[in-house]
């Protein structure tokens, strides 16, 4: 009887063991990825910032060509700005906020291509491919940081870890998507 009693209660003991570190693991991973996500956001917010801080330069160099076209200034400034203001927000405000910048700086150097002498600016080259570089450095962290909030979404909802991301209040993280309907479309080409 008492052998019994002590293999029910060493029983009782590995599984309660084993449980609690099933716990601890699948905690463990949901903060690692919680982490990851934040990590990827960190990442698009330095692109961003880098993004923000060529604009001026891409301006200020174009300004001494482009004589009439104050409002185009006017435009990109005022997005720089407002994309500014929204890097504390959620991945939607930065979005939209973002959506407007690149609309306005499309704008921007749509206009440029009537100033031939500005396109063949050194500097003004050297910007614009530094902008370039900086814009699939933004599109590169923007697909890390997408899939990193995947796979960190996935591992709360599915089951056994949704029932520790209950427990421990893990909140699902929002996409980085495109609010801007006109980047969503495929671009035309025709001969």
């Amino acid at each position: 009887m008492m052998v019994s009693v002590l293999i029910f209660i060493g029983t009782l003991l590995v599984i309660g063991i084993a449980l609690f570190l099933a716990i601890v693991s699948i905690y463990n991973g949901l903060v690692g990825l919680r982490n990851r996500v934040k990590n990827g956001w960190s990442q698009i917010d330095v692109q961003l910032k880098r993004r923000h801080d060529l604009i001026p330069n891409l301006v200020e160099t174009a300004k001494g060509y482009m004589q009439h076209e104050r409002e185009t200034f006017i435009r990109v400034t005022e997005a720089r700005a407002k994309a500014m203001g929204a890097g504390a927000g959620s991945p939607r405000e930065v979005g939209q906020a973002e959506g407007g910048l690149s609309d306005a700086l499309a704008k921007f150097l749509l206009t440029v291509e009537n100033y031939p002498e500005l396109k063949a600016n050194e500097n003004f080259l050297r910007l614009q491919e530094e902008l370039t570089s900086t814009e699939n450095r933004i599109a590169y962290a923007r697909q890390a940081y997408n899939d990193d909030v995947l796979q960190y979404n996935n591992k709360i909802e599915m089951f056994p870890s949704n029932i520790i991301a209950g427990m421990f209040q893990f909140l699902k993280s929002e996409f980085f998507q495109i609010e801007n309907v006109k980047e969503r479309e495929t671009p035309q080409v025709k001969f």
